[in-house]
């Protein structure tokens, strides 16, 4: 499967992820349901990634990452000094999961206004009026939709 994650590039952008140990990181802070069921039932390891900047000036692909750990538990809805707190969460019954991402590569910024005009891409959720959700599934062809505008 594919997936688009958002991350706002102030809490982690492509070039944290390069930078990372490994490079990857916990996809921590999801706090929405649908995705969360994504990551806890759908994700695999191995699943490829869109990693997509938002919340930002030029919001779009910013690179290629994949899956490599299945679901497990968000230590920041037990921390009380994390943003993403939970006190309805306990370590013996969590309610939120994460997934770890890895670095597969940077690419150019694919950006927002460049995927609407993709007619290729005009069924992607993310494209979809409403949509807010951090995590979408991605098609096989709108997967290869994107890497080809993406390049080599």
């Amino acid at each position: 499967m594919h997936w688009l994650m958002k991350s706002e590039p102030t809490e982690c952008s492509i070039d944290d992820l390069a930078s990372a140990p490994a490079q990857t990181v916990p996809w921590v802070g999801v706090r929405n349901y649908q995705a969360r069921n994504f990551m806890r039932d759908e994700m695999r390891v191995g699943d490829g990634v869109l990693f997509y900047h938002s919340s930002c000036a030029e919001p779009g692909v910013a690179g290629l990452a994949e899956v490599v750990r299945p679901a497990y538990p968000d230590a920041t809805q037990f921390d009380p000094h994390s943003p993403y707190f939970d006190p309805k969460s306990s370590p013996a019954a969590p309610r939120w999961v994460h997934v770890d991402v890895k670095l597969v590569r940077k690419t150019r910024l694919l950006a927002l206004s460049e995927m609407r005009s993709t007619p290729a891409l005009a069924s992607m959720q993310l494209l979809k009026r409403g949509n807010r959700l951090s995590i979408t599934p991605v098609s096989a062809a709108e997967w290869r939709a994107v890497l080809a505008l993406l390049g080599p």
